[in-house]
This record gives C-alpha cells, sequence and structure tokens, in this order.
C-alpha cells in the first residue's frame, strides 16, 4: 500500500507518561488539573490493559497481569501534553476479596462525580458473554450522571467469524445501543483500534458536560 493510500493515525502518540495512581476519592490526584481526561471502565478481565496498550502503540504502558483484580488504583497517564486516561480499577472479579470491592466503588463513583476535567468514559463489554450485572449497573451509573460514554466489545478475535455478527446483535440488543453506537475491538488484529481514537480524540475535544470551557482541540499541536 503506497503512503497515499495509508488512512492517517487519529491519534499520533508523540509523548505519553504516567503520572501516579490514586487510591481513594480524597487522595493525590493529577498536577495537570487543566487536561482533559477520558476515563476507561470495565471488568476485571475484559482485556483493558491490552486495549489501552493497543491503542497508545506501546507494549508496557498498562501492566497486563494474569491476575484479573489486581490493579486497586485509578492509574493516570499524560498523552502529548494534552490530554489524560485515567484506567480504572476493573470491577467485578470475584476471587478480590469482598471488602475491597467495597472499596473500589468509593473510588471509582467518586472520580466519575467530581473529576472537572473528565470529558467522557470509554466503557469496555466483553465481547464473549452478555454483559453482566455489573456491566449494566456501570452503564446506568454513567446514563445517571450524564457523562458521555463509547462502549467498546472486546476479544473479537476470540470468536468465529460466522458467530460475530449474532454476537454484536446480541449485544447491542442487551446493552439497548444499535450497532453503529459500539466498537467492535481486537487487541491482536488492532480493528477498531483508529475507531477507538478517533473516539477519544472527539471526546477530548468536546466541552465538559458539567459546564466546563471546552479545551484546545487534541489534534492541534
Amino acid at each position: 500500500m503506497s503512503d497515499a493510500a495509508k488512512v492517517e493515525d487519529p491519534l499520533v502518540i508523540r509523548d505519553i507518561e504516567f503520572l501516579g495512581g490514586m487510591a481513594s476519592p480524597t487522595s493525590w490526584r493529577p498536577p495537570d488539573l487543566t487536561l482533559p481526561e477520558v476515563a476507561f471502565s470495565g471488568r476485571s478481565n475484559v482485556g483493558k490493559s491490552s486495549l489501552l496498550n493497543a491503542l497508545v502503540k506501546r507494549k508496557a504502558l498498562a501492566r497486563v497481569s494474569k491476575t484479573p483484580g489486581k490493579t486497586r488504583e485509578i492509574n493516570f497517564f499524560r498523552v502529548n501534553h494534552q490530554f489524560v486516561l485515567a484506567d480504572l480499577p476493573g470491577y467485578g472479579f470475584a476471587r478480590v476479596a469482598k471488602t475491597t470491592r467495597v472499596a473500589w466503588r468509593p473510588l471509582i463513583e467518586g472520580y466519575l462525580r467530581i473529576s472537572a476535567q473528565l470529558r467522557g468514559v470509554v466503557q469496555l463489554i466483553d465481547s464473549r458473554h452478555p454483559p453482566s450485572a455489573d456491566d449494566l449497573q456501570m452503564l446506568e451509573f454513567l446514563a445517571e450522571i450524564g457523562a458521555p460514554t463509547v462502549v467498546v466489545l472486546t476479544k473479537i478475535d476470540k470468536l468465529r467469524t460466522a458467530e460475530l455478527q449474532q454476537r454484536i446483535i446480541s449485544l447491542t440488543t442487551a446493552l439497548g445501543l444499535e450497532e453503529e453506537q459500539v466498537i467492535p475491538f481486537s487487541t491482536v488484529t488492532k480493528v477498531g483500534r483508529d475507531e477507538l481514537a478517533a473516539a477519544v480524540v472527539e471526546l477530548v475535544g468536546q466541552p465538559s458536560w458539567r459546564g466546563a470551557a471546552a479545551p484546545e482541540d487534541v489534534r492541534e499541536v
């Protein structure tokens, strides 16, 4: 394929930096308080770390653990000195102690409710299974607070081609969405990467639904 025929990358990563982790709703926050933020949410085994690595085209930005539920903080990454990705702890993993799961809820919900710079949430759903009660509860919570939400169906490479479309139809029906409202994604084949990148760019470029002033366009570097 010639250079002219290549599709332009909607999100070129020139610089990315791990800022640190927030362990409680009232603890440390990133110093770049004026930068817009996009949060990533999903079950502990939904493939969030792998998706983040694929999105920013890095091999080890987010740690991919063999033990779901290991991440217990909200981790912040500054991208191109223009916006921040917030990696929320995975929810719903049964082997995590109940007291820990209870502690995560105020952390996640507190951040989503009070972060003045939050522009939207990328909600991940495992394409292989029906949405869990936790998935549906999270989507209901995001609708309640009015957060713009992008729904991504992960691990589509683990489905046979013949069953993928039926799974998409089944999931969108269960979620009350149209097919064009979800992004099928594979960290193996990179299907959906550019669509998600474009969605993140669009979220960052929007004013806060909480009424904050619009940030500068992420594409203007």
